[in-house]
């Protein structure tokens, strides 16, 4: 649901970034639009009132001249109506032509003036903000001017209605009123008639500005939707050719793949097989596009004669995580068989499952590795599961994979609450039976791939690789279930299982087969104190586990040592294995700590926690300032000067450019020589981060510090990273040296490493010297520098700090980082 939400805010934000400017311009249009009709509706009101005020005028003489005639005081009453008509207006444009406008009086001199109400705001928005417009201006005037004849007429209509109210009106006074009333008449016609002319010719002004303006604007929506039009075909067609290179470069990088790559439609047709695919199955790819997976692609599990590929089902179903992995044995179209593993992951499109990708890789030689152990006892006899000693290796190899890559295991930990009351009553064939049937249940549970495993009496370990921690916590809830509806009876003597389950989530913290399984049975052990048939996971944060599980304790540890300042620096020699040729002093610091009661503590014991919970940036800091203030004393002591001082940096500070920001700082500080520092990286921590890493080294090297690549060769990394990393010195793993005069192997190695390091400009350090044999072995090789116990032990770092070897308590006895 959140993902489908997410698409759609996606979908709408890309939409309104299209259509924006079309929104704004209708938005302008339909402004423009109101404005004009609300002008126009304006113009018509005003119009209009001229034709009330012209009809209002003619009319207020016509009854004036009947009332003269007839002395009716209904023709009087008829005067004042159609009078109040212009007088309306006047007191409207008297309202309106104030300093400060007064819009209320305006507003009754309007409907006073005969205009209907809802003319009224358009009358005075138009009269206020366009009255000095040139033909309003002018009809303004004509308008002022025809109202001071009203003046003269209400003076006539006075003096008549006073006269022929009394009485006293003559024959003479009522033809002479009558003739001032024809005059008035006849004066105001000029100005009545330019009046409405002004307002005709003004109306039809704005109308056809408005109709100039609104094309104006129509056409600009033209222009504007040809010129997005244009932008958007030229992005489409952009689109279209990075999509075009994408998917050369897709292509040209699935045929240089080693293992065979197939991708499937959502009925399992075939799209595309790379070149190894071809291979490994014996088709043509162009032939087989088009046709069922399974006319091709025929597979089955290690131990059955059935075909079986229903993890593809599963992936376009949605119904396996990305990335399901499975053994399986492939039978090729010549009948042959290979041992592969498949690895199926769903292809999405907006959240849709549309097909999958399948990647095959050859297991032969990985199996005959695994076939030549093969009389190892892996097995428990009575329940036909792994025993202990298998389940250990597996979980280990998990362990490992979760440091180095990050994949998501769990490890359950399982105790049958009620085996020892059917082992205790009805024997230990009873027991047997039970544990037999339990083991059904729990494998019928499990994913293919899991390892299920028997430890000992009642006392069973999952392994769940590559599975998610809420999915874990699922299946082990079903075990749990499962268990529970096992209805186990013996000699007519019913008996209800029940199972208690400790679950871990295997993170890169733990280090070992032993602290895994410990958290698993701790878990386990939770669980039968909180009522037995429960599933408890474990978790560092629990409150309950915490107090029965110290691993926690280092992150306190480590940090109230660097409070208390417990760390300490010892440093080991580095030796030019020619002596004609050394340059200087050249040592390696090593960092251990001093626990609560003084006792030395070795790194590997604290590093793991600390990289773990991102400690070492902090210590790492700690290191290079106590390094250079230690340096700076011996500097300022007299003491003999060391040309090299190596420093360990953690792969957390390699990209840091804060750590550069404090190395600019510190240095000015000390007074140190940037050359004589060599920071050493390890090849693992540096291949992993090549990009940064390559940076940083560069940008440290440009101040002047040296590098050094440290426990080079000892993973499975490329020679050719080393042409990125600008280092001066390569350490050549221990483990090819300290038995390097036993197996030519490693001494092969270390005459490779070397040469190519030489070749490449590079310095030469082997670690783990441990006897003269070895030093004169690295001689002949032609290696640069030499470190080990047979050229000097580490020993505390400071002013009193001399070459010769001292033997400390706790002393690694790996040379490398820490």
């Amino acid at each position: 649901m959140g993902e489908t939400g997410h698409s759609r805010t996606r979908h709408h934000s890309q939409l309104l970034k299209l259509v924006w400017p079309f929104i704004i311009v209708i938005l302008l249009q339909a402004l423009l639009g109101g404005g004009s009709l609300y002008l126009m509706s304006g113009v018509r009101a005003y119009v209009g009132g001229e034709s009330l005020w012209s009809k209002g005028q003619k009319d207020a003489m016509h009854y004036l001249q009947r009332y003269g005639e007839t002395r009716d005081p209904s023709d009087y009453r008829r005067f004042q109506a159609a009078i109040a008509i212009p007088l309306g207006d006047r007191l409207f444009r008297s309202a309106m032509d104030r300093a400060k406008p007064d819009y209320e009086l305006a507003r009754q001199g309007i409907l006073a003036g005969g205009n209907h109400p809802g003319d009224v705001d358009a009358i005075i928005w138009l009269y206020r903000y366009f009255h000095d417009f040139a033909y309003f201006r002018d009809a303004v005037r004509y308008w002022i001017e025809g109202d001071r004849y009203l003046d003269r007429l209400t003076t006539i209509a006075d003096l008549m209605h006073a006269r022929i109210d009394s009485g006293q009106a003559s024959a003479s006074e009522l033809s002479y009123w009558s003739q001032s009333i024809q005059a008035i008449s006849d004066d105001v016609a000029p100005p009545s008639q330019a009046f409405s002319a002004a307002l005709g010719e003004g109306s039809r002004n704005i109308t056809r500005l408005l109709l100039g303006v609104n094309v104006i604007f129509g056409l600009m929506l033209i222009a504007l939707a040809v010129w997005r039009t244009g932008v958007l075909l030229m992005a489409q067609n952009a689109f279209r050719g990075a999509l075009d290179r994408e998917r050369e470069q897709a292509q040209t990088t699935l045929a240089a793949i080693g293992d065979a790559v197939i991708t499937i439609d959502e009925q399992e047709c075939i799209l595309y097989l790379n070149p190894a695919a071809e291979r490994m199955i014996g088709w043509d790819g162009e032939m087989a596009i088009g046709l069922p997976l399974k006319s091709l692609l025929h597979m089955r599990d290690e131990n059955a004669t059935a075909e079986d590929i229903a993890l593809i089902g599963q992936v376009l179903r949605g119904e396996v995580e990305a990335g399901s992995e499975t053994s399986k044995v492939l039978q090729r179209l010549d009948g042959s068989h290979l041992a592969v593993t498949l690895v199926g992951t769903p292809i999405r499109v907006q959240g849709r499952i549309v097909g999958a990708a399948l990647v095959l890789h050859d297991m032969t030689r990985e199996r005959q590795y695994m076939e030549s152990l093969s009389w190892q006892a892996t097995h428990d006899a009575l329940t036909g599961l792994c025993n202990r000693r298998e389940f250990e290796f597996r979980l280990k190899q998990a362990l490992e994979r979760s440091a180095h890559m990050h994949d998501r295991h769990s490890l359950m930990y399982l105790d049958l609450d009620q085996f020892k009351l059917v082992n205790d009553t009805c024997g230990h064939a009873a027991g047997d039976e039970l544990l037999r049937q339990v083991c059904s249940r729990l494998e019928g549970c499990l994913r293919e791939g899991d390892t299920l495993a028997r430890l000992g009496g009642d006392e069973f370990g999952i392994l769940l690789e590559g599975c998610p921690p809420e999915v874990a916590e699922q299946i082990a809830e079903s075990l749990r279930r499962s268990v529970e509806g096992l209805y186990f009876v013996w000699d007519r003597r019913p008996f209800n299982i029940t199972v208690s389950i400790g679950v871990v989530h295997v993170s890169a913290m733990m280090v070992s087969v032993e602290e895994a399984l410990r958290c698993a049975d701790m878990a386990c052990y939770l669980a039968k104190e909180k009522g037995r048939n429960r599933v408890q996971v474990f978790s560092p944060d629990d409150s309950e586990l915490s107090m029965r599980f110290g691993e926690m304790a280092w992150v306190q540890r480590i940090r109230q040592a660097l409070e208390e300042d417990r760390f300490c620096l010892y440093a080991q020699p580095i030796q030019a294995v020619d002596g004609h040729a050394e340059e200087g002093r050249h040592v390696e610091l090593l960092l251990r700590l001093t626990d609560e009661n003084g006792r030395l503590v070795a790194p590997s014991n604290f590093i793991p926690a600390a990289e773990r919970y991102g400690l070492m940036p902090q210590i790492d800091r700690w290191v290079v300032e106590q390094a250079f203030k230690t340096l700076a004393a011996r500097r300022d002591s007299g003491c003999e000067p060391i040309a090299t001082c190596a420093i360990n940096l953690s792969g957390a500070t390699i990209g840091d450019s804060g750590f550069i920001d404090f190395l600019r700082e510190l240095q000015p500080r000390y007074g140190l020589v940037p050359q004589s520092i060599c920071f050493e990286v390890t090849e693992t921590s540096a291949i992993a981060n090549l990009v940064s890493a390559t940076q940083f080294i560069h940008e440290l090297k440009a101040l002047g510090y040296r590098f050094s690549l440290d426990d080079f060769c000892a993973g499975m990394s490329s020679f050719v990273y080393l042409k990125h990393l600008p280092v001066d010195y390569l350490k050549i793993d221990g483990s090819f040296i300290k038995d390097m005069l036993e197996d030519p192997i490693d001494r092969a190695m270390v005459q490779v490493i070397n040469q190519i390091g030489h070749v490449m400009g590079k310095r030469t350090v082997a670690e783990f010297v441990e006897s003269q044999e070895i030093l004169e072995a690295l001689r002949e090789i032609g290696v640069d520098y030499a470190q080990g116990y047979a050229l000097g032990r580490p020993q505390l770092f400071g002013l009193q700090y001399a070459e010769r070897s001292v033997e400390v308590v706790l002393a690694s006895h790996t040379t490398s980082g820490r």
